[in-house]
Formats: C-alpha cells, structure tokens, sequence
C-alpha cells in the first residue's frame, strides 16, 4: 500500500491496517491506497484516499486527550447518513469505524465528491456576474436542510 509523503498526520496513518478494514467495511473497494491530508479544516482531521478505481475521504478524530462530545465524527457520521437517507446533496458515507485500533482514533469514511472549495465566503474566485447565483444555490440549500424533519430523520 503506498502512501503519500504530503503531511506528518498523513505518515502517521497505517496504510496497510486501513487498507484491510476498508476492504471488510466499504462495498467494492479495492486497494492498494494513497493517504493525503487535506489542508484547512476546523475541527477533524480529513484525509483523501486515493485507489486506482475511486476516491474516498476518510475524517477521523484528532489524536489526544478530547473535551467530551468534542470531534464527534460518530455523529457526523449518523447526520450524514440521515440526510443521505432524505435525498439531501451529501456524499454517500460507507462505514463508521469506532475501534481505535484500526488508525488510533475513531473515523469514517464517505465518497469523495468532486467540486470547489470556496474558502472566502465573499467569493473572489468567482466572477461578479455570477456570485448571486451561488449565494442562491447556498440559500436554497440551507432552507431545504431546515425543511428536513430531523426527528424522522
């Protein structure tokens, strides 16, 4: 199993243990792996990787000692798969790992989606003419999250 050299955290990942649970926990997967630690991000470390047939991020709680409910991936786990459940625009998440054993810490793994990553939310990237139309877009989107009636959910 290969494994990028981009980021310590990355190096820190056992690729060939991850490898093997993906291939028990995530339906038609199949090796070997490349490990890349996305930059950014506010609170759990995110990771994608990279098969020579698809791509997967993986979001793990951080190593150390942790506030209680802090970096629940176990819960962003179930959000997911609940919207995913309401026809919401989430990528399909494959397995929820709990066992620290596997890379150190709990995680879970979900389709990598293609797409844009707008850091700024003013949207300099984004030609003038068009940004109203991604304000929309994102408007739309969080009133249809609202509409989603989470008890049923």
């Amino acid at each position: 199993m290969a494994e990028s050299q981009a980021g310590t955290e990355a190096k820190r990942l056992d690729a060939d243990r991850l490898c093997a649970w993906m291939q028990e926990h995530v339906a038609g997967f199949a090796g070997p792996i490349e490990i890349e630690k996305y930059p950014g991000g506010q609170s759990n470390p995110t990771y994608r990787i990279s098969t020579p047939g698809r791509d997967y991020v993986l979001r793990r709680k951080p190593p150390g000692k942790l506030l209680p409910g802090a970096h629940a991936v176990e819960r962003e786990y179930r959000v997911i798969r609940a919207l995913e459940d309401q026809d919401f625009p989430v990528p399909h998440g494959h397995s929820l790992c709990e066992d620290p054993a596997v890379i150190g810490t709990p995680f879970y793994v979900m389709d990598r989606v293609e797409g844009r990553i707008f850091w700024n939310p003013r949207l300099p990237e984004v030609p003038v003419a068009e940004r109203s139309a991604y304000y929309d877009a994102m408007c739309e989107t969080i009133a249809r999250l609202h509409r989603i009636d989470y008890v049923q959910a």
